[in-house]
């Protein structure tokens, strides 16, 4: 067996969210994913939306797509009934957007051994993303807490500490070497571009080619670092994610500066050539 990437669309990221436009029909989306490749699609559900992403089942199924769960858990004990619902849709792994946040890295510790605990109970595979206004809302915060629990694996949306440490290119020796530890622990890569004001900039701009190129060299990077640790069956998910407004930047009628869908799978080209052409 050989290592495989697998390029997972975000459920979310297909959102439009434009006034005067309807949303897709769910089916619509399912079809969509499948029909332009995608491996799998990926859902963000609190508690509360269980219910309904229970519902997706048979589409995941007819459209042959597999299933990875972002879970927005906001208390301790909201975990377990997000991974009985990833445990359900047959999903590839858990990522945990953490609702709870401790303010210091010694109350932080206990938190993620107990989510940890709780998946490897349910034996799914679960990752830490780095995200704003979540557990690892902090880049400080989050270099710490990998040293104070080194089994703990990240997802890396890095778009978030660009813009947590309004980072500036080039890149100091400091904040290279701060992302470097990031991608070393991250075994999931997330598909966006920031810079060091706004989460999501079009990528085909000119004024953020800058920034296009710095993500793709993380990208790079963090990949050759999973294939070189990993043994020669695993499999590395990338998930595109460009998410709709107001994560994408709007003109005065609030209608998108650029087209995500393309967007997305020109990042997904960028990827399929970086494992193409390892190091």
């Amino acid at each position: 067996m050989t290592q495989k990437l697998e390029i997972y669309q975000s459920l979310w990221a297909m959102e439009l969210r434009q006034p005067g436009v309807p949303e897709r029909p769910m089916e619509d989306n399912f079809k969509m994913a499948a029909e332009a490749g995608y491996h799998g699609l990926c859902i963000d559900p609190a508690i509360h939306e269980i219910e309904d992403c229970l519902k997706l089942k048979p589409l995941y199924r007819d459209y042959g797509l597999k299933c990875m769960v972002n879970a927005f858990p906001a208390s301790l004990a909201e975990l377990p009934p997000l991974l009985g619902l990833a445990t359900e849709l047959e999903a590839s792994l858990v990522n945990v957007i953490g609702q709870v946040m401790p303010l210091t890295v010694e109350d932080g510790i206990p938190v993620i051994r107990q989510w940890m605990s709780d998946a490897e109970q349910a034996g799914l595979p679960l990752l830490f993303e780095t995200h704003r206004d979540c557990t690892l809302n902090d880049l400080f915060y989050t270099l710490q807490l990998i040293e104070a629990v080194p089994e703990m694996r990240l997802c890396a949306d890095l778009s978030h500490y660009v813009i947590d440490r309004e980072m500036r290119l080039p890149l100091s020796e400091t904040d290279r070497d701060y992302m470097h530890r990031i991608l070393e622990r991250s075994d999931c890569f997330q598909g966006r571009i920031a810079n060091r004001e706004q989460v999501q900039v079009q990528i085909d701009f000119p004024q953020h080619q800058d920034w296009v190129r710095q993500f793709r060299d993380w990208w790079k990077d963090g990949i050759n670092m999973w294939r070189h640790r990993n043994d020669e069956n695993a499999t590395l998910i990338f998930l595109c994610e460009l998410g709709p407004p107001p994560y994408a930047m709007t003109d005065a009628n609030q209608a998108e500066l650029s087209d995500r869908w393309q967007e997305a799978l020109t990042i997904r080209s960028w990827v399929e050539e970086i494992w193409s052409s390892p190091d």
